[in-house]
């Protein structure tokens, strides 16, 4: 091994003096352009994804079957759900250029879809017009599961209860996310006054995972493939006010829970809010937790074997991790010693951790929400309205640039990136939202109706970003339709 690392050695050496003597330089990134593929509707005007809950999102898996919801002609009687339009909506998969309605529950009005499991399983959330006489709505919001066969199931509620919201579901079948017991609370999560409990649902059973410490509320936020579930949970009743911050007003700490072992607290950095992002099926999880004195969040990534590590910052400002790939690959954001925020890639080299710094976008606040196998980052800035995109490292360019001028579509909020490159993202058309999926004019991907096979450099694309104004609600439309009842968390908020 040691002659072939020294003439790998030698030759690199030699480039380099080649490349300096003729005066040539790297030549900077090339990006593939987009073509955008959008299901549709079902008659209505919008469509809609829902954008994650902890922060990772699972709307598009690697076989590029997306799921979300999509208006019908219908006219919701109740409305409630989904102002300002009251169309009633279905949830659908879209996958090969073809869309399936997945349905709605008997007495039901809307459905959306919330996760797509590795092979193709589904869940997502249903309503009906029967009263919920815990909650005291003229309707009900259920959890509910797509098999192979497409058929809509009605995952049931803990005792006492009408409610559930699923999360995420992996390729066996199970499903995890939020339900209530009929405890009253006045620190409710979400804000629906009653305990929040995290559950765990798999053939037509649903188990209450119980919460961390002596806290009274817990959400389960994610689940791989190895049936290990991480969540969110109060760990006492001391109040937060950096949990505050995202919704969770008193001391919240993440853990991690499987049928073996139970719930583990994953601990923090000395401060009272530790909220975990994601989790791959190596069990690594990542997040932001508060420093002691709760003056700042770091990033962080956690394993059993090491427990919970600090990624660290551009100048040690804030920051938070919010999504990872199968390699261990981590993508987040974190702020200079000017309080400006960078999108971040942080990968494990040597045994040791190593940041890239991804660059900004002008009076932005980008953060990294998701990377695929080949650690391409797509990402959102709150700031701006600008959805992104990172490949080997160069600095984000908006995806913008990158699909046919003539689309019609504003994209903004971007939801995953697949291993085959395809993203999934919400698109404004100044009126309505489409949510749609990307598709590389790569060579993977030939012979796509439309697609510009041309490269585009990454400083080209990084000066034709347009200035944007900072979004507001006709400039930034809804990520889902139960959006602003139950609104998500993590790095992005929600802002329905």
């Amino acid at each position: 091994m040691k002659p072939r690392i020294l003439i790998g050695m030698a030759i690199a050496s030699l480039v380099a003096m080649s490349a300096a003597q003729s005066g040539k330089q790297h030549q900077p990134h090339q990006y593939h352009h987009y073509q955008i593929a959008d299901p549709g509707t079902f008659g209505g005007p919008q469509s809609y994804q829902a954008l994650g809950t902890l922060g990772a999102v699972g709307d598009l898996n690697n076989q590029g079957a997306f799921g979300g919801s999509a208006d019908t002609t219908a006219i919701d009687p109740i409305c409630g759900n989904h102002p300002p339009d009251c169309y009633t909506s279905h949830a659908f998969v879209f996958q090969n250029g073809a869309k399936t309605d997945l349905g709605i529950l008997p007495d039901g009005i809307n459905s959306q879809v919330n996760w797509v499991s590795a092979n193709g399983l589904i869940t997502g959330l249903a309503d009906n017009t029967h009263t919920d006489p815990l909650l005291g709505t003229p309707f009900q919001l259920r959890g509910t599961f797509w098999g192979h066969d497409r058929v809509i199931i009605d995952i049931g509620a803990l005792p006492g209860t009408y409610f559930a919201f699923p999360f995420a579901v992996n390729n066996r079948g199970e499903v995890v996310g939020q339900g209530l017991n009929t405890i009253p609370d006045a620190y409710s999560i979400y804000g629906q006054g009653y305990q929040a409990r995290a559950f765990y649902w798999k053939n037509g059973m649903m188990q209450d995972l119980g919460t961390l410490g002596t806290g009274t509320d817990a959400v389960a936020g994610l689940i791989n493939e190895r049936g290990q579930v991480v969540g969110v949970s109060y760990t006492n009743a001391i109040p937060s006010a950096a949990c505050a911050i995202s919704g969770y007003p008193l001391t919240t700490g993440s853990f991690m829970w499987d049928k073996k072992d139970g719930m583990k607290d994953l601990g923090g950095f000395g401060g009272t809010c530790t909220l975990a992002s994601d989790l791959n099926n190596r069990g690594q999880v990542v997040g932001g937790s508060a420093l002691p004195g709760d003056s700042i969040f770091h990033p962080f990534v956690w394993d059993a074997e090491t427990g919970m590590t600090n990624l660290g910052t551009p100048d040690g400002g804030y920051g938070g991790a919010h999504a990872l790939n199968e390699n261990g690959d981590v993508v987040g954001n974190g702020e200079d010693n000017s309080s400006v925020v960078h999108a971040l890639l942080w990968r494990k080299r040597g045994g040791k951790w190593r940041m890239t710094d991804l660059g900004t976008f002008a009076g932005g606040c980008p953060t990294g929400t998701s990377v695929n196998a080949s650690a391409q980052v797509v990402g959102y800035d709150s700031c701006t309205n600008l959805p992104f995109l990172s490949e080997d490292g160069a600095p984000i360019v908006d995806l913008n640039t990158l699909v046919p001028s003539n689309s019609g579509l504003q994209l903004n909020e971007v939801g995953n990136i697949n291993d085959r490159g395809e993203i999934s993202i919400n698109g404004w058309d100044g009126n309505n939202n489409h949510s749609v999926v990307l598709i590389p004019c790569d060579e993977n991907h030939p012979g796509v109706a439309g697609c510009d096979y041309s490269l585009v450099d990454a400083v080209t694309a990084a000066l034709s970003t347009p200035p944007r104004s900072t979004p507001n609600s006709t400039q930034h439309p809804p990520r889902s339709r139960w959006g602003g009842r139950y609104p998500t968390r993590g790095v992005q908020s929600s802002t329905r």
